[in-house]
């Protein structure tokens, strides 16, 4: 008796998929662990907080490295997340060449809303087997920021982050990439809308 299996694919089936017009302009998704991922809808909440990390990211970061948001980067042998944004290296050809791969990457940020779950419980061990040193996670439904650190492997084979920190919306935090720079939440986390 044989049991049917999902396909997964790999990255080089899945930009071949896009290369045929497989996929719509307009369709939100990512290659994870293998599999092709739709990603949920965003809500006036997640799209504020996105506009705010957008306004404040570029005047801090500045030319000190490159930010990109929501476009992918490649997690051999077959994942290609489009996290929300990500610090990266700065690279002369500004990744034209190729998308970033961990070895290029500073921090990767989520903001979170009704994709909190998947966030931390794919998107987290991922990132941590990647190698990826730090991961923010904007949660919109507790309203504070998680930041994780310092990736490992448990004796199961499980990957996930040692540390666990959470900062309050009306607190700073430094970037782990430029510890001189400081992200003022005040300004990142949408005012709570009474419904």
């Amino acid at each position: 008796m044989s049991i049917a299996q999902a396909k997964r694919f790999t990255l080089d089936e899945y930009h071949k998929l896009g290369e045929l017009g497989f996929f719509h302009e307009d369709d939100h998704i990512e290659l994870i662990r293998g599999e092709i991922i739709q990603m949920v809808l965003k809500g006036r909440v997640h799209e504020t907080c996105l506009r705010n990390l957008l306004r404040e990211l570029p005047r801090l970061v500045g030319d000190r490295a490159t930010l990109q948001t929501q476009a992918p980067i490649v997690l051999p042998p077959n994942s290609e997340p489009e996290p929300d944004f990500a610090i990266l290296k700065n690279r002369d050809d500004n990744y034209l060449l190729a998308h970033p791969e961990s070895a290029d990457i500073l921090l990767v940020i989520e903001v979170s809303d009704s994709s909190l779950d998947y966030d931390r419980d794919v998107k987290m061990p991922l990132y941590a087997e990647a190698g990826i040193s730090d991961y923010w996670i904007f949660n919109l439904f507790d309203n504070y920021l998680e930041c994780y650190s310092e990736p490992y492997q448990n004796n199961q084979g499980k990957h996930g982050y040692l540390n666990k920190r959470i900062v309050l919306p009306n607190q700073v935090v430094a970037l782990p990439c430029f510890p001189d720079l400081s992200l003022d939440l005040n300004r990142v986390f949408p005012p709570k809308v009474n419904s």
